[in-house]
């Protein structure tokens, strides 16, 4: 798994410009359970999984205690 941090979702999600048809939130929720999907899978290695759901479940909390524009303006790579 290549993405290891919040602010390379957020930056992975601002890359995509989907922002105006699709919100953080639902493209974080979507993910997750992309990677619990994967985390049934046998052959593939649990602990990168784990973590990624570990970073998605506490970007979720952020959007819905902070809401979605502050958290992407926290995260996205300033300059």
């Amino acid at each position: 798994m290549a993405i290891k941090t919040t602010a390379e979702y957020v930056d992975f999600f601002t890359n995509l410009n989907m922002g105006e048809k699709v919100s953080l939130l639902s493209f974080v929720n979507n993910e997750r359970m992309v990677l619990k999907l994967k985390l049934k899978n046998k052959i593939m290695e649990k602990e990168p999984i784990k973590k990624g759901i570990i970073i998605l479940e506490g970007l979720i909390k952020e959007i819905a205690d902070d809401g979605e524009s502050t958290v992407l303006k926290k995260y996205q790579k300033k300059g």
